[in-house]
């Protein structure tokens, strides 16, 4: 896997169909012609003849799911031939180069992925609907992936020793480990800021976690 978050990938050298940064904050898709899953509504720009539809959820299966779990972004389908510009809320993009493997991101934070990529909604083991926000999508195959974070990230290599991340803050990481769910023992400690204050997500074996700093929308206070 080569990415813009390993320094092994230079995101600014435009290839037919692939993924450039144009900057930090905007994804430029370069068309030649052909196709993009993107988010719904995180079409910024477009230059040149573009066709966009809704994606749904790409199935019953994965709509069953999505309504069951609340995870999976809208998506829609660009076809077209020429630079088509994307964001969300003007977080931090980065750019990841599968090579006949996977990526798991939460949904939230998934911008783009090219079309011959597959992917599904798959549910953290041990944590149940009831835990909210432990079913993230998976990417697998061989293309480029886009996700987005709320500031600059931490990558966290969970092979050095055992890794746990809020489910909020946890934006994408390696299909190769092991995930399961850590309950905190003293449940009044208020670990988090998110939902998920006396449980989160604990990570094993030979890959990497990519953490966000931030566990989503800030809550506004009743008045």
């Amino acid at each position: 896997m080569r990415s813009s978050i390993f320094g092994n990938l230079d995101s600014s050298q435009p290839q037919p169909n692939g993924f450039v940064l144009e900057n930090h904050k905007m994804l430029r898709v370069q068309l030649a012609p052909g196709e993009v899953l993107a988010k719904q509504g995180s079409m910024v720009a477009f230059q040149g003849q573009m066709d966009f539809d809704y994606e749904g959820s790409g199935g019953i299966g994965k709509l069953f799911k999505k309504a069951m779990t609340g995870e999976g972004a809208s998506l829609m389908r660009v076809r077209g031939q020429g630079p088509l510009y994307l964001a969300d809320n003007a977080d931090d993009i980065h750019l990841f180069y599968l090579e006949n493997e996977g990526l798991t991101v939460n949904g939230r934070n998934l911008l783009a992925f090219q079309p011959q990529l597959s992917w599904d909604i798959q549910r953290v083991q041990g944590a149940g609907i009831a835990a909210g926000g432990l079913f993230n999508t998976t990417v697998t195959g061989t293309g480029w992936v886009a996700v987005t974070t709320h500031g600059t990230p931490v990558l966290l290599d969970a092979a050095r020793m055992p890794t746990f991340a809020d489910g909020q803050s946890a934006v994408c990481w390696s299909t190769t480990l092991q995930v399961g769910v850590n309950r905190t023992m003293k449940a009044g400690a208020l670990i988090g800021r998110g939902s998920g204050e006396a449980m989160q997500l604990a990570f094993r074996g030979q890959g990497f976690v990519l953490v966000q700093a931030s566990e989503g929308a800030p809550v506004v206070p009743s008045s």
